[in-house]
């Protein structure tokens, strides 16, 4: 993953979150647990490292902003 850099984090309430996980799934469950609490970008794939075990998943919250009431659904992996 590319490192994360202070325009990330340019303002008190923005976080960055990179989830690792052993596959997918977990991974985008996770994603939908922290939607329900705060206002997030979605990320809509993970990353692997060859060689590594798992999956990584980057999200951004914005702790400042109350959340999406919307439905969070992760795209269709084909």
């Amino acid at each position: 993953m590319k490192p994360i850099n202070e325009a990330h984090v340019a303002q008190p309430g923005l976080a960055v979150v990179e989830v690792a996980a052993a596959d997918d799934d977990t991974a985008f469950a996770v994603q939908e647990l922290l939607a329900t609490r705060w206002a997030i970008a979605l990320a809509d794939r993970t990353t692997h490292d060859p060689g590594e075990p798992g999956v990584r998943l980057r999200c951004f919250l914005d702790l400042r902003q109350p959340p999406d009431t919307r439905q969070t659904s992760r795209p269709n992996r084909c």
